[in-house]
């Protein structure tokens, strides 16, 4: 298991260290909205190496059967493997080569709100909320923990679940498709 684990893991991380060197450099003439569209849309792209890493250990340890368990205990390990290569990642791009991300993200959303209506008061609610996050968010520890379970990790275990409940199978389930098979 450890092996499967690892190739996809390290493969989906691999996606996401690609893309964040990729666009990170690009991030003023990408903007935000499309920031978001194309980092979630690389989400998916990468998590699909959960579905091929659990279908990869059924076919290959598990004699073509796996339980719900199994397979989600596969596609977790991938998941935090691949996470951690998405927050190591972003720590190294944030902390030494854009560590005012977050100003021009709170200043994106300011502008955001300005032109949806928003009042004065909720506009300087808001710019002082950004400010408290911006602070907490220089820790590391804090911005690590933030990052893994704010954007790749909920993503990941959604098609982690999705995935073991497609390929479960039980034993009985792989010894009637051989029976219909060798009867055809």
């Amino acid at each position: 298991m450890k092996r499967i684990v690892l190739t996809f893991g390290l493969i989906s991380g691999a996606i996401f260290v690609l893309m964040m060197v990729t666009t990170m450099p690009f991030m003023d003439k990408i903007g935000f909205e499309k920031g978001h569209l194309i980092g979630y849309s690389t989400m998916v792209v990468a998590f699909l190496f959960v579905f091929f890493g659990i279908r990869s250990y059924r076919e290959n340890v598990g004699n073509g059967y796996i339980t719900f368990g199994r397979a989600f205990q596969v596609g977790i390990l991938i998941t935090v493997i691949s996470c951690l290569c998405y927050v190591i990642s972003w720590e190294i791009i944030y902390f030494n080569f854009v560590p005012d991300f977050v100003e021009k993200y709170s200043q994106y959303l300011t502008e955001k709100s300005r032109a949806a209506g928003a009042s004065p008061e909720q506009i300087a609610n808001e710019v002082a909320q950004m400010k408290r996050f911006e602070t907490l968010y220089k820790n590391p520890f804090y911005n690590f923990l933030l990052t893994f379970f704010v954007e790749p990790f909920p993503v990941g275990l959604v098609l982690t679940v999705i995935s073991a409940l497609i390929l479960r199978k039980r034993p009985k389930e792989v010894e009637q498709e051989a029976a219909m098979a060798s009867s055809s």
